[in-house]
């Protein structure tokens, strides 16, 4: 009789494990392929000058994108998006912007850590000055 209980309790623990994720927030999300149930939280820093190494970070946010769209990033759900749309290529946010910005060299850089759908993220990029940071997207105006 112990065994039983102790089956039907690891069954029990098991559905859950599985079949939990599938309600509720999970099924507003679109799901990728590549994961269902990976996490995606990363902490965004920005400063001024010529790169991650030499600059004091002057304002952080956290976007999370799974399973909701959340964090202290003002445009969570927008940014969330963008994202998911390039597949967590940072390099192809803004890639089609047509903004027009001064030739102005005022360095700004932005850097990103943390998990993006199960994988660990490290990015950096200097950008020459707020306008071409402003133009890539959403996800860098914070």
């Amino acid at each position: 009789m112990r065994n039983t209980a102790r089956w039907a309790a690891t069954l029990g623990l098991t559905a859950t494990a599985v079949c939990g994720p599938l309600t509720g927030a999970a099924l507003a999300e679109p799901a990728a392929a590549s994961g269902l149930y990976a996490p995606s939280a990363l902490v965004l820093t920005l400063g001024h000058g010529e790169n991650a190494a030499s600059v004091t970070p002057e304002r952080a946010v956290t976007l999370t994108c799974a399973p909701t769209s959340s964090g202290t990033h003002p445009a969570a759900s927008a940014a969330c998006a963008e994202l998911r749309a390039v597949q967590g290529d940072f390099d192809a946010l803004g890639a089609g912007s047509d903004a027009m910005c001064t030739k102005e060299y005022a360095p700004v850089v932005v850097t990103v850590e943390g998990v993006w759908r199960g994988q660990r993220v490290s990015y950096e990029r200097t950008f020459a000055n707020e306008c071409v940071k402003s133009s890539s997207g959403t996800v860098f105006a914070f």
